[in-house]
């Protein structure tokens, strides 16, 4: 098992990684990328049991589904720095006939990736049917999902959050980013999410939050304690209160880094809040 400092050392040079990808095309998500470092860190070096000789059945492994996927730059740099492809292929991100588009997709074949994604809402729909799969063939692995909170005003998220609940679906972890903005400003302006604890509840789910979500620590239990409510008949919610554009302190507290790329100087003086760590691509 890594060290807290091994893990977050890793997460800093996923962040170098964020921010050296969008800059270099003028385009992509850092912010809530940046948000989700920390969570896509333990997830993939700490929790996920998985084969980085991949294969799209995933028999006998934990699974992972990214449904809001335009924060693909942290899911490439993770999968990356986790063994499924080149480090040196992220510098083909977002360029055409690469593997590394804005958005996830399957036709080119990049190993880690399951699913095309990027259409809000989802995600979750896709993933409860690799659920549902594990249980027919006898496999007691996990699947977990991400989430936008934003991404939880679309319609189709709550229609497979009620079917997950209401056929038993226990060997589901689904966690929301729960930064509280989007790309057109904070979620109570654009269309108020409410009481997203009581939501979940309400259509079944068992629910916990973490509040510091930023926190190598506090991601690590919360996610472990999520595995110890999996298998009593409930899915699992995990609330993961994050900031959109962690670690960089200008794009922090704020959405307007949710779609935009830093430009030579902001990349240095982010760069410069980030040493490196395992060395860049």
């Amino acid at each position: 098992m890594a060290t807290t400092q091994e893990l977050q050392d890793f997460s800093t040079q996923v962040r170098r990684d964020i921010l050296r990808m969008v800059h270099a095309v003028n385009s992509g998500h850092p912010g809530g990328s940046l948000g989700c470092t920390e969570f896509f860190t333990v997830l993939y070096q700490e929790i996920m049991k998985y084969s980085t000789n991949f294969s799209m059945d995933g028999n006998g492994e934990d699974l992972f589904f990214l449904s809001n996927g335009h924060i693909s730059p942290v899911y490439y740099s993770v999968l990356a720095r986790s063994g499924f492809f080149p480090v040196e292929e992220l510098a083909t991100f977002r360029k055409l006939n690469t593997r590394l588009q804005g958005h996830p997709t399957t036709h080119e074949g990049l190993p880690g990736i399951r699913i095309a994604s990027g259409s809000l809402g989802q995600g979750m729909s896709v993933a409860i049917g690799a659920v549902q799969a594990k249980k027919l063939n006898g496999d007691n692995s996990l699947v977990y999902t991400l989430h936008g909170d934003g991404e939880l005003q679309e319609g189709q998220a709550w229609e497979s959050i009620m079917y997950a609940a209401g056929k038993n679906v226990d060997n589901l972890i689904s966690t929301v980013d729960y930064n509280k903005k989007q790309i057109d400003g904070a979620t109570d302006d654009v269309l108020p999410l409410g009481d997203l604890k009581a939501k979940f509840e309400a259509f079944g789910w068992d629910v916990l939050e973490v509040k510091e979500g930023n926190s190598i620590e506090a991601i690590i239990a919360g996610l472990n304690e999520a595995k110890s409510r999996t298998g009593k008949g409930k899915p699992v919610c995990i609330l993961l209160h994050t900031m959109m554009g962690n670690g960089i302190d200008f794009m922090m507290h704020t959405h307007a880094w949710h779609g935009k790329a830093p430009n030579n100087e902001q990349l240095e003086v982010a760069l410069a809040q980030n040493v490196e760590t395992l060395g860049d691509y």
